[in-house]
Formats: structure tokens, C-alpha cells, sequence
């Protein structure tokens, strides 16, 4: 694609997902936040930076660990996945997936290397659809390659993972985006924002790990979902609030070993 076309299909992107999400957090808001709020530039050149620099170099990373995961798992079993009906191959992968990345999650928040990266997607004050954009892209690459690492290794065809990626991106959206729409009982199989914003709820560790369902954070005692949003979101650690300086902030050398 060529830089104009990319441009294009970026501008169109943004205008999507403002179209669908800004008209849900204008009727079901979890708080009452302007759409300007702070730091909405930062986000926005997140975003920016996600969709013109950084999924290109993420998705070639992928691509090149594909072809050397295809040597793990022989032909014919990989023949047979693809030979599944598509909703079982979905099914299989989004329960794969979310074991991985629940673990790969928990991660990072506990080693310090990787909290040097995931610290910028848990930096931001105010949750919106746009503020999910907001991470770094070595922890792109962490957190994509676990995703998708089951789908890698059985051989998914490559139109059940496209379809895979695309619904894992509006989802994570979705779960940071300011609404709270209670879905009842459900919600004990199905992710919501009000779960996950108490994920980066800024006065305690957090819990809420999973993605599309919490069924394994209910399984490995992880699960919080009090009936009221957080007081703040954020980390408590100083952090520079420029696109730019969260960019660099991983690579600072620490007054102390982690």
C-alpha cells in the first residue's frame, strides 16, 4: 500500500471508530468526560503512530515467527484444524489464546522488564476508544505474538485469523472505551468495559487479566467487578506525558534494579 492509500485508510479508520464508539459513550457513559479531555492529542498520536509506523513491524514479526512455528506441528494436523467448521476453529482459538494471554498478562505486571513497556498503556488518566491505542509497540508485539501464538502453531488458515485479529482489535477498544453497559449475570463470560476499567483502576494491583472472557480470571481467582466505576485510573510512578517521551520512557535507566 502506498503512502497515500495508508493515509487514507487511516483517516477512514479513525472516522469508523468514532462513528461507533463515540455515539455509545454519549449514551452509556461510565463517567461524565468531555471529548477533548487531557492527553488527547498523546492518544491520538498513538493511534496515529499504531496504524502509519508500528503495525506494519509488528505484523512482520509475526510473520516471520509463523514460518518458523509451522516446523513444530506437523502438515497433516495443521491440514486437519483448517479442516474444522469455522466456528469451532473461532472457538479453539479464542479459548488458546485467552489462557496465553491471560498468563502473558499477569507477566506483565509482575516482571519488571515488561512493566517498562505495559506501564505506558497504564499510564493514561482518562478511558476512552481512544485511549486503547495508547501502548507501546514492544508490548504490541508481546501481547499480538501471545495472542495469536495458538492460531501460529495449529496452522489457522489465514482467513480465520484475519477475522480473529480484526474482532480482537474492536474488543479491546470496546473494554476501554467510557461506557458501562451492565450486562448482567453475562458478564461472568463476556469481557466488558465495566471489568476492565477496573484493570487499570489506578489504587490497587490489577486483577482482570483476561480479554475477550473473565472465565479465567473467575478460574485462577483474578476477577473483581465492584458495581461502581474506579476513583482514578493511571499508575502511581512518574511518567513523561508527551507521545515522545513515553516512546523513550522503557529505554531510561532506573535509579535502581527492578
Amino acid at each position: 500500500m502506498n503512502i497515500s492509500g495508508l493515509i487514507l485508510s487511516t483517516g477512514l479508520s479513525i472516522l469508523f471508530l468514532a462513528l461507533v464508539f463515540r455515539p455509545l459513550e454519549k449514551l452509556f457513559p461510565a463517567k461524565e468526560q468531555k471529548f477533548f479531555r487531557p492527553e488527547w492529542w498523546t492518544d491520538l498520536f498513538f493511534l496515529l503512530g499504531q496504524y502509519l509506523l508500528w503495525s506494519g513491524l509488528v505484523f512482520s514479526a509475526l510473520y516471520v515467527c509463523r514460518g518458523w512455528l509451522h516446523a513444530i506441528v506437523p502438515e497433516s494436523f495443521r491440514m486437519g484444524v483448517a479442516a474444522q467448521p469455522w466456528w469451532l476453529q473461532a472457538i479453539e482459538v479464542v479459548v488458546l489464546s485467552d489462557f496465553l494471554i491471560y498468563w502473558g498478562h499477569r507477566l506483565q505486571h509482575k516482571v519488571g522488564f515488561l512493566w517498562r513497556f505495559h506501564s505506558i498503556h497504564h499510564s493514561a488518566e482518562h478511558l476512552d476508544w481512544l485511549a486503547a491505542h495508547r501502548e507501546h509497540p514492544v508490548d504490541s508485539i508481546y501481547t499480538i505474538g501471545l495472542i495469536n501464538l495458538p492460531a501460529f502453531i495449529l496452522g489457522f488458515p489465514l482467513e480465520t485469523l484475519a477475522g480473529f485479529i480484526a474482532f480482537r482489535g474492536i474488543w479491546a477498544i470496546y473494554i476501554h472505551s467510557n461506557v458501562r453497559l451492565p450486562i448482567g449475570p453475562l458478564r461472568m463470560f463476556i469481557g466488558a468495559p465495566e471489568l476492565h476499567h477496573w484493570h487499570h483502576d489506578k489504587a490497587r494491583d490489577a486483577g482482570n487479566y483476561a480479554n475477550i472472557s473473565p472465565l479465567m480470571d473467575i478460574l485462577f481467582g483474578t476477577y473483581r467487578c465492584p458495581d461502581h466505576e474506579p476513583e482514578s485510573f493511571g499508575i502511581h510512578e512518574p511518567i513523561p506525558r508527551s507521545y515522545l517521551g513515553q516512546m523513550l520512557h522503557p529505554f531510561r535507566r532506573r535509579k535502581r534494579t527492578e
